[in-house]
């Protein structure tokens, strides 16, 4: 295992350009830690993004304290690797629906009309953008 301080290298980022699910937790959340798996985006500029409904409980958690982790593992028939990202984050108003885009063309199949409906009914809700900014990233690779 190795962890450096908040810095995403370019085989990290390659690995969460995959359609991988991310296990988010709050650090104003329940005790044990609860995580929620979680689509999201890295960005060239080196953090992590997803969206999610302005009111929801996470959103609230994060506006009392802003800590959030995100682990993302690789699937059950590759060699054994995760990576942890846990950093302040922040709530952005702006770029939640194009985010949801990107991620529901990522992760779905959007020429199946179930998937497209959905992905038409997240849209038309109002949503957030929630921005890991790392401090600290831990990874391992086997």
């Amino acid at each position: 295992m190795s962890t450096d301080a908040g810095s995403l290298t370019p085989q990290d980022l390659e690995f969460l350009r995959r359609p991988l699910h991310g296990f988010l937790s709050v650090a104003a959340g329940p005790l044990p830690p609860q995580p929620r798996p979680v689509w999201f985006e890295a960005t060239a500029e080196g953090t992590v993004q997803l969206f999610t409904a302005p009111d929801s409980v996470k959103v609230r958690r994060l506006r009392r304290d802003p800590r959030a982790s995100l682990v993302v593992a690789a699937p059950v028939g590759e060699r054994e690797r995760w990576l942890s990202v846990t950093g302040r984050t922040t709530v952005e108003s702006d770029g939640a629906h194009d985010l949801c885009a990107r991620l529901a063309a990522r992760y779905w199949n959007l020429s199946d009309p179930v998937r497209a409906d959905e992905l038409a009914g997240i849209l038309a809700a109002d949503q957030v953008r929630l921005v890991i900014h790392p401090e600290t990233v831990s990874r391992y690779v086997n």
